[in-house]
């Protein structure tokens, strides 16, 4: 499946603030969203602020853009996701986040297998997660409750793992998550004040409703 492949600091100057794509680097402290006068890319970059006021659709479309762009979600994927949340029970835009939340992919880094969700992205691709002991290669894959993530053998053994591990302790991991060694297990389903406090999920329900 398509994918952005492009600068990703770049996607967090766009939206004005860090999106946590580059593992380590987002976190290092020298972030380019930190730096006094930071403005947007391009060639108009310089005369906008991330203060600007904006019209409602521009706010939600800003939303949806970040949201995407945090999870690695394409437009027509995104688009999916939105349907699918549209028909649960649950609030739409709850709903939404824990089909997100829920992505292989997602899990892998938020287990702490891995600094960001394009590494995850890549340790699944290439074969190296299990979900309840079969590979399972597709990071869009939806983690039921009970299902058990580990690692290959050869996947325990890269060494962006074995830090990954080391800086996330198991006690660190999300508490709608387990974590003992290299196994993991979605537990329950995070409730909304376990997740990102910054996403507006209304402003992106919104949005699809006009």
């Amino acid at each position: 499946m398509a994918r952005y492949t492009g600068p990703k600091f770049r996607l967090d100057r766009r939206e004005g603030t860090n999106l946590l794509l580059k593992g380590t680097r987002s976190t290092s402290g020298k972030h380019p969203i930190d730096k006094k006068g930071a403005v947007p890319p391009g060639q108009h970059g310089q005369k906008k602020t991330f203060s600007r006021k904006q019209s409602n659709y521009g706010m939600q479309l800003r939303e949806k853009q970040k949201v995407k762009r945090m999870y690695g979600v394409l437009e027509k994927q995104f688009r999916k996701y939105f349907s699918q949340a549209a028909k649960k029970r649950e609030a739409t835009g709850e709903a939404l986040l824990h089909l997100l939340e829920t992505r292989l992919d997602n899990i892998v880094y938020k287990l702490g297998f891995a600094f960001s969700r394009a590494q995850a992205r890549q340790l699944t691709n290439h074969g190296h997660v299990l979900v309840n002991g079969k590979k399972v290669d597709i990071p869009s894959f939806n983690v039921k409750i009970n299902d058990v993530i580990s690692l290959s053998k050869k996947g325990v053994t890269f060494e962006f793992v074995v830090e990954a591990i080391k800086e996330t302790p198991a006690d660190k991991v999300s508490e709608w998550l387990e974590r003992k060694g290299t196994v993991g297990k979605l537990t329950r389903l995070p409730a909304r004040e376990e997740l990102a406090a910054d996403i507006n999920e209304q402003a992106i329900v919104e949005f699809y409703s006009r």
